[in-house]
C-alpha cells in the first residue's frame, strides 16, 4: 500500500461502526486533519435517482458519470463486468488527505480498530486478525490488544492520533 495513513473500523453489522465514526471524525477534524472515508457496502446501492439525467446516462451505458453542483460533486463508476476495485486503487482516487478511514472491509490487511458490541452476539475479530490494533467495545473484557470504550469517542480519537503520531492542537 502507499504511504497514505489508513485505518479501518471493522465489525459485524449492528456493532456501531457508523455511529462511532460519526462521533470520532469531528474530533479528528478539530485537530486540523483532513479526513477521507471509504465505506464498504455489501449490497447494491445507488446514490442516483431513476429518471434523473445522470441516471439515464448510466442506464444508456455510460461507464462514468460526474455529477457536479456548486456544493459537491460525485463520480459514479459502473463496474459492469469489472471486479470490485482494490483498497489501493480506491485510495489513489481520493483527494490528498491526512488520514483515510475505512468503514467495513473487515478482512483487509490494514490496521483496524474492531468495533464490538456484546449484545450482537457476534464473536470478536481480533483472535483471527493480526491487523486488529485495538478493540472499541461496550464490555470491560481483558484483551491482548488495547481496549477502548465504544461510548468514549474522545478516547478512540486520541488512540488514532497517537497511533499515527499526529501532533495535537492544545485543548
Amino acid at each position: 500500500m502507499s504511504e497514505q495513513k489508513i485505518i479501518g473500523f471493522a465489525g459485524f453489522s449492528g456493532s456501531g461502526k457508523t455511529t462511532l465514526l460519526e462521533r470520532v471524525i469531528p474530533l479528528l477534524t478539530a485537530q486540523g486533519l483532513r479526513i477521507a472515508v471509504i465505506k464498504h457496502a455489501h449490497h447494491n446501492f445507488d446514490i442516483d435517482k431513476p429518471g434523473k439525467d445522470s441516471h439515464r446516462h448510466r442506464e444508456a451505458g455510460a461507464k462514468e458519470v460526474l455529477l457536479v453542483s456548486g456544493y459537491r460533486w460525485a463520480l459514479m463508476h459502473e463496474l459492469r463486468e469489472e471486479e470490485e476495485p482494490s483498497m489501493e486503487a480506491l485510495c489513489q482516487r481520493l483527494s490528498p488527505c491526512d488520514l483515510v478511514i475505512v468503514e467495513g472491509y473487515k478482512y483487509s490487511e490494514i490496521p483496524k480498530i474492531e468495533v464490538h458490541r456484546k449484545e450482537t452476539g457476534h464473536p470478536h475479530l481480533y483472535p483471527e486478525d493480526p491487523c486488529i490494533i485495538a478493540v472499541a467495545s461496550d464490555s470491560q473484557t481483558i484483551l491482548p490488544v488495547p481496549g477502548l470504550d465504544i461510548n468514549a469517542p474522545q478516547q478512540v480519537a486520541e488512540f488514532v492520533l497517537d497511533y499515527f503520531s499526529f501532533g495535537r492542537k492544545p485543548s
